[in-house]
C-alpha cells in the first residue's frame, strides 16, 4: 500500500468515525419497543404526552426518550409479622402487578421510574403486617382465602394512588416458630385421638344393641316354644321315642333292666 493510498485509507475510518459520533449525538428518532411506554424529557422536564409503541422524532441533544415498562411485572416478597395472639409470622407474597400506561409520567417523574423499591415492597410489607394482626395464628391458617383477599385489597389501595393495578396475588407460605408447630401438632393428634375414641365408643354401642337384640330375639323363641308344649305334644315324642326303640331291638330280651329303662312293645305306665 502506497502512502497516498494509507492516506485515504486513514480519512475514510475518520469519516466513518466521525459520522458514527454526528448521529449518535445528533440521531433524530427513538423507539418504543412492546411493552413499554415513552416518556419524552427536553432538558430533563417530562413532557406531557405518553408516546406509545413504535419510532418517535427527538430533538437531538434537547429531547431524550425514557422507557417505562406497562408490562405485567412478577415481584415476591417476604415479611415478618406478628399475629392476634402475637405469634411470629413469616409471610411469602407472590404479586403479579403492572403500572398503568396513562400514569407513565407520574411513575418516572415521581417514583424515580422504579416503583417496585419505592411503591411495592413498602406497601406489601405495610399490608402484611396490619391484615395479619387482625388473626390469631390458628385463623391465619385456617381462613387463608379471607386473609389474602383483605391485603390485596389493602395493595390494591396502596397501590393504585400511585398508578400500579395489581393482577394477581398469592400467599405462597405462612412460615410459625417452632414451639407454635409443635403445638398445633399436638392439638391435631389431641383430635384425632378422641375422634377414633368416639367412634370405638359408637361401635361398641351398636355391638351391645346387637347383642340386645340377639338375646331378647332369643328369649321370644323360647317363650313361644314353651307355649306350644302340650300334654298331646309330649305324648306324641313318647311315641317317636318307642318307634325308634323299636327299630333297633335286635328280638333278645335283656337280662337286666336298670331304672326307667322300658321294653319294647310293653307299656309300662299306670292307667
Amino acid at each position: 500500500m502506497t502512502p497516498n493510498d494509507k492516506t485515504v485509507f486513514y480519512k475514510y475510518v475518520a469519516g466513518v468515525v466521525a459520522l458514527g459520533l454526528f448521529l449518535s449525538i445528533f440521531w433524530p428518532f427513538g423507539s418504543v419497543p412492546a411493552g413499554y411506554r415513552g416518556v419524552v424529557t427536553t432538558f430533563g422536564k417530562p413532557q406531557d404526552e405518553v408516546r406509545l409503541e413504535g419510532i418517535h422524532f427527538l430533538v437531538p441533544i434537547a429531547q431524550k426518550l425514557n422507557l417505562v415498562n406497562v408490562s405485567i411485572v412478577r415481584s415476591n416478597d417476604q415479611s415478618e409479622a406478628a399475629s392476634k395472639d402475637l405469634q411470629t409470622v413469616h409471610t411469602t407474597i407472590t404479586l403479579n402487578y403492572h403500572t398503568n400506561p396513562s400514569a407513565a409520567i407520574s411513575v418516572y417523574r415521581d417514583l424515580g421510574n422504579d416503583p417496585e423499591i419505592r411503591i411495592v415492597q413498602p406497601a406489601v410489607q405495610e399490608a402484611v403486617k396490619a391484615v395479619t394482626a387482625k388473626y390469631t395464628a390458628e385463623e391465619l391458617i385456617s381462613k387463608r382465602e379471607m386473609v389474602r383477599n383483605e391485603i390485596m385489597q389493602d395493595l390494591n389501595d396502596r397501590m393504585a394512588r400511585h398508578g400500579m393495578t395489581i393482577d394477581e396475588m398469592s400467599i405462597t407460605n405462612f412460615r410459625f416458630s417452632d414451639s407454635f408447630n409443635q403445638a398445633i401438632e399436638s392439638k391435631t393428634t389431641a383430635e384425632q385421638l378422641k375422634l377414633k375414641a368416639d367412634r370405638d365408643l359408637e361401635r361398641i354401642k351398636v355391638e351391645a344393641n346387637q347383642r340386645v337384640a340377639a338375646a331378647e330375639g332369643e328369649a321370644r323363641s323360647l317363650a313361644a316354644q314353651r307355649q306350644q308344649i302340650t300334654a298331646e305334644l309330649l305324648q306324641l315324642r313318647s311315641i317317636e321315642n318307642e318307634r325308634a326303640a323299636i327299630e333297633k331291638w335286635n328280638g333278645v330280651m335283656p337280662q337286666y333292666l336298670t331304672a326307667g329303662s322300658a321294653l319294647p312293645f310293653i307299656n309300662t305306665s299306670s292307667k
